[in-house]
């Protein structure tokens, strides 16, 4: 099978930050202000807010490679970078923890870092052999025990679901046909498995990306943490406080514009319900419609063909409570 051949900023290992720009408009940073950069990974959006205005981040990531590598860019911004080892969905806690109880905006760019993709030892490529892990913490469960525990149901549904592959069900089959044999440790062996149970198109990403990326978002629980996210968000910015979002995965964008739409009034509980109790909206929406790359963008960087913003902007209304 052939490999699609990667792009400029793929061969170089440079992590290139999709709608960067347009991102950082809507954020609209402003001087003394202070910013949430919720995936630091290499540290772009951390960057570009503090080049946008004399201001000052925090920038959290799960990684613990990634933040030690940020030590250079805090000595680069002296009293105005702070980066922390936590991941974003507890951004409440973590900023309460440093003293914050309010911040004018957050940010977060979705998904996997090349710094992470391009590293074998780290399990998440399938170009590359490596052990079967994806963990962007190093903590809790691999990528090898769910391809060797999980049923055979449960393995279909997870390809399914979150790598949205068409073919799950003969890939789950295939799996558990092979750790029969011996357990899958590998991502080499994964993908060489998944390449022969399902063909690519001529010209069309390669066969294992779909079941790769459902194992990682169940690993690294990616749903789950953007919920846990969006309530934090809502409840750390200020009024007038932007919040700033690029997904990559349509079931990320759905959570995302479906969290703003009832925030921001589109959809609520039925004032004609018994009991019902209206809730002002949290967010007025600054894109109706998700922004998208530019064809200019996707040329120069392919990754960019899935990414989606969506932006809003902090009301003064009471967060609403969350049902536990």
């Amino acid at each position: 099978m052939t490999v699609p051949a990667k792009s400029p900023s793929e061969r170089s290992g440079i992590h290139v930050p999709v709608l960067l720009e347009e991102a950082i408009a809507a954020l609209a940073p402003r001087d003394d202000g202070l910013y949430v950069d919720g995936t630091f990974g290499a540290g772009n959006y951390s960057r570009a807010i503090l080049e946008a205005a004399h201001c000052r981040v925090v920038a959290i990531d799960r990684d613990p490679l990634a933040v030690r590598r940020g030590d250079e860019l805090v000595r680069r911004y002296p009293g105005r970078l702070t980066v922390v080892e936590g991941r974003f969905g507890d951004m409440a806690r973590i900023l309460a923890g440093l003293g914050i109880a309010a911040v004018a905006g957050v940010a977060l760019d979705l998904g996997i870092s090349s710094d992470q993709i391009d590293d074998p030892a780290r399990g998440f490529s399938f170009r590359a052999d490596g052990p079967l892990d994806m963990r962007m913490s190093g903590e809790g469960i691999t990528a090898a025990e769910l391809v060797n525990t999980l049923s055979e149901t449960a393995l279909a549904d997870l390809i399914y679901v979150y790598g949205e592959e068409r073919f799950a069900r003969r890939v789950a089959r295939a799996i558990v046909a092979a750790r029969a044999k011996a357990p899958l440790t590998r991502t080499g062996e994964l993908a060489a498995l998944v390449r022969k149970v399902v063909r690519a198109p001529k010209g069309g990403i390669d066969p294992a990306t779909r079941t790769f990326q459902a194992l990682r978002m169940e690993v690294n629980d990616e749903l789950g943490e953007l919920e846990h996210a969006l309530a934090a968000a809502e409840r750390v910015l200020e009024p007038g406080g932007r919040l700033a979002i690029v997904s990559f995965h349509s079931l990320e964008d759905r959570k995302v514009k479906d969290f703003l739409r009832a925030r921001g009034g589109g959809e609520g509980v039925s004032r004609h319900r018994p009991g019902a109790v209206q809730r002002a909206p949290t967010f007025a929406l600054l894109t109706r419609k998700p922004v998208r790359p530019s064809e200019a963008e996707i040329a120069a960087n392919p990754r960019a063909r899935s990414a989606r913003l969506r932006a809003a902007e902090r009301t003064a209304a009471p967060t609403w409570e969350i049902a536990a």
